[in-house]
């Protein structure tokens, strides 16, 4: 992301550990049958890395790159790769995803989860990502679709989280339903081979509501929450209302959420 732009949720613990929870399982399981070992691959927005990590070990002993433009995430990142024994596996860079500071055709894979929906022009972003990775080689870009998240029950107040958080990130500069566009971006990038489909996470225990609900509630306090109100799009006791909406869903013992991503394996 630009110097300028402004990423939503922030770097604060509740989100790194939001992040921290997913797996290449999990959240690139659309490119997991495409990699090899040997292959040289590059995670853009990396966060605390643990999907990285999960990526490295498929293309082992191939070069691995993670590039983020957060301090907190690359430290996150480094704990994580030390805590899995890959430190020495993979390099860590800092950078921006519209001129990454990496030379041309230098990967088999790029990668990319939730970023495009954050930053500034996510045509240029997917066009410097053409441009490192090699002839034959893919790129690899997921996001979510915050227009078609659904859930049950439904406490009024979480609707109006989804207009708050959605008009929020759209006044930093990006994009919540970046997923449904991603066809259109990478035609726009200069990829004439794209593959697109579509893949979902689900939280219907009560561990995964817990945790779900319980990130959510900390975000309106600490995360998105005070741009929100910083923007004059809400007010801290209306937030207050969202956070208890998450809390108030979690708890129902018949608590659905969905979260529909868009996907595309762009080759190049």
């Amino acid at each position: 992301m630009t110097a300028t732009h402004r990423y939503t949720h922030g770097h604060s613990p509740a989100v790194l550990a939001s992040h921290s929870h997913r797996t290449a399982a999990d959240s690139a399981a659309y490119l997991l049958p495409h990699l090899r070992p040997g292959m040289s691959l590059l995670d853009v927005g990396c966060g605390p890395a643990t999907v990285t990590a999960d990526l490295a070990e498929a293309v082992a002993p191939g070069r691995v790159v993670a590039l983020d433009g957060a301090p907190a995430a690359l430290h996150a990142a480094r704990a994580t790769l030390a805590a899995r024994g890959l430190a020495d596996r993979v390099e860590l860079v800092g950078g921006d995803v519209h001129d990454l500071p990496l030379a041309d055709a230098s990967f088999d894979v790029v990668h990319a989860h939730q970023l495009l929906q954050h930053v500034a022009d996510p045509v240029a972003a997917l066009r410097e990502m053409r441009r490192v990775v090699r002839a034959g080689g893919v790129v690899a870009v997921r996001d979510s679709v915050y227009s078609a998240k659904a859930w049950y029950p439904q406490p009024p107040a979480l609707e109006r989280w989804r207009q708050v958080y959605m008009a929020t990130a759209r006044a930093n500069g990006g994009e919540p339903d970046a997923g449904s566009r991603l066809l259109s971006w990478s035609r726009a990038a200069g990829f004439s081979q794209v593959r697109a489909s579509a893949s979902t996470w689900c939280y219907a225990t009560p561990e995964l509501r817990a945790w779900w609900g319980g990130t959510w509630a900390e975000r309106c306090r600490s995360s998105f929450g005070p741009r929100a109100v910083e923007l004059g799009l809400t007010d801290p006791d209306e937030l207050e209302e969202m956070a208890c909406a998450w809390q108030q869903w979690a708890e129902a013992d018949d608590g659905w959420f969905v979260v529909v991503h868009g996907e595309v394996l762009a080759h190049r």
